[in-house]
């Protein structure tokens, strides 16, 4: 049985709007060969998020070696990031011309360096600093939050479910091999 390689590995994580608390739920990709975090300009200004302007421009090169046809990084947006109940807030540089809403770089992940199975795509927060908050915030207005656990919640049931009947396949082709062999 061939094996599906993956091509990305993405995260559903909650977005809070610091300043008013407000909350999305977005596919956001991890990247380890980007060198911070990045939420597309086109997305912040859709979802409202306020732009704070940096003190200095940065330059962005991309993979290639060029630079960024959409110019420097001007702004970020300070943002509560919610993954699996773990939550930190933090800066992510606003860019132009991005195919994700959000990339989560090396920063994020040296910080929580989450446990990642390449093959399937999972995510596991296993080693994260004590700080990264370990307990969902159940706030009023917060169902993006808790519709997200519920998923995550749903997605694991599931997904026992399904490695529950992939072992009774697997079981019962053993039993009919051994049937075969007793047959012969």
């Amino acid at each position: 049985m061939e094996e599906k390689t993956l091509k990305e590995v993405t995260v559903k994580i909650g977005l809070e709007r610091v300043d008013t608390q407000e909350g999305i739920t977005v596919e956001a990709l991890l990247d380890s060969g980007a060198t911070g975090l990045v939420m597309s300009s086109e997305f912040a200004r859709k979802q409202g998020f306020k732009f704070k302007r940096l003190e200095r421009p940065m330059q962005v090169r991309n993979v290639d070696g060029s630079f960024n046809k959409e110019g420097p990084i001007e702004n970020m947006v300070e943002v509560n990031i919610y993954y699996k109940g773990h939550v930190e807030r933090t800066e992510i540089d606003v860019i132009g011309g991005q195919k994700w809403s959000v990339i989560l770089g090396m920063p994020w992940l040296a910080r929580h360096n989450p446990k990642i199975n390449w093959r399937t795509g999972e995510v596991k927060m296993m080693r994260c600093p004590e700080e990264c908050g370990k307990q969902w915030r159940l706030v009023q207005g917060k169902s993006g939050w808790e519709k997200q656990k519920e998923e995550e919640a749903k997605e694991e049931v599931e997904k026992r479910k399904e490695e529950k009947e992939k072992k009774k396949k697997q079981k019962k082709g053993r039993t009919v091999e051994v049937r075969k062999i007793v047959e012969e």
